[in-house]
């Protein structure tokens, strides 16, 4: 993580410094708007990082292993797709519970089933795709892509198996 933040940092402060010398005060607009999404944003991280800290500390390393590990198999790879398909949130609640089961012992091609099926499925999107672009498109979408998650999923499973994330 130190890398990406040094890279981060370094743009923030090189976009800080460019909204500073236009002298518009656009570097405070800039500020007040990253406040603002910082606080929108923090507790629904806190309460993110909460539950990926105590996915690792409450389920058992077996019954990980079991379900979502790499000897779970095929099923293993369809449990990933589920649970990332009825994820709640977005990125902010996903990542971090993907991170905490990879650390709990999860499978690679399991947690990109996850990600994958969380990314293209998610069910708690689908009231508002159906809302906005109306049930023919909708299933036309989830038809086109109901195969990939676990399609996904085995083949970092097969390609990526002895790689450690992270």
């Amino acid at each position: 993580m130190l890398v990406p933040s040094i890279i981060m940092g370094i743009l923030a402060l090189t976009l800080l410094s460019i909204g500073y010398f236009r002298g518009q005060e656009q570097h405070i607009t800039g500020l007040k708007s990253a406040l603002n999404m910082t606080l929108e944003i923090l507790p629904l991280l806190i309460f993110a990082f909460i539950v990926a800290g105590m996915v690792q500390a409450l389920l058992p390393k077996d019954l990980i292993s079991k379900w979502v590990g790499v000897e779970s198999g095929m099923r293993g790879l369809f449990v990933g797709t589920l649970a990332g398909a009825l994820a709640p949130g977005g990125p902010y609640v996903s990542l971090p519970i993907a991170a905490g089961l990879l650390r709990s012992g999860a499978g690679i091609g399991t947690m990109i089933a996850f990600l994958t099926g969380w990314s293209l499925w998610a069910v708690g999107r689908l009231p508002m795709e159906v809302g906005i672009l109306g049930w023919r498109l909708t299933l036309i979408r989830l038809a086109s892509t109901f195969f990939f998650p676990p399609i996904a999923g085995w083949i970092a499973q097969t390609l990526f198996a002895g790689i450690k994330p992270g």
